[in-house]
């Protein structure tokens, strides 16, 4: 795949101008534009390049932490399944967690129960 680092560094600029204030909480799901990253950083998909991202903690109105998610399954400490919906399982990144500002986030997904956001910043915490 031939990547567009151009196209990614043009909506970077437009994210960064915008004024749009995106109000986020703890657990939920949100599609973010994530880029276009380098090597086997995860990256964003589609012309917003977008990936799906699980808040970890909110810093204030402009900062968030944020754990991407992926679709494929990894068997691996750095990674834990979040139920998405009734059947659809994603999996958290823990190498991949990164601090963003609020601008990236461009719609919620949903929001994940509070057994399950326990368990996963529990799995995260014992990662590393």
């Amino acid at each position: 795949m031939e990547k567009d680092f151009d196209k990614w560094n043009d909506l970077k600029k437009e994210i960064d101008k915008s004024n749009r204030v995106v109000y986020a909480n703890q657990r939920e799901i949100w599609w973010c534009s994530f880029g276009l990253n380098i090597g086997t950083e995860l990256y964003g998909k589609n012309e917003l390049f977008e990936r799906p991202v699980l808040i970890l903690k909110v810093y204030n109105k402009d900062t968030l932490k944020v754990i991407p998610l992926t679709s494929k399954k990894h068997n691996s400490k750095y990674y834990s399944g979040v139920l998405l919906y009734e059947r659809i399982t994603s999996y958290a990144s823990f190498t991949q967690t990164k601090t963003i500002s609020t601008k990236r986030l461009s719609r919620k997904i949903g929001r994940i129960n509070k057994e399950q956001f326990k368990i996963i910043v529990q799995n995260y915490k014992d990662s590393f």
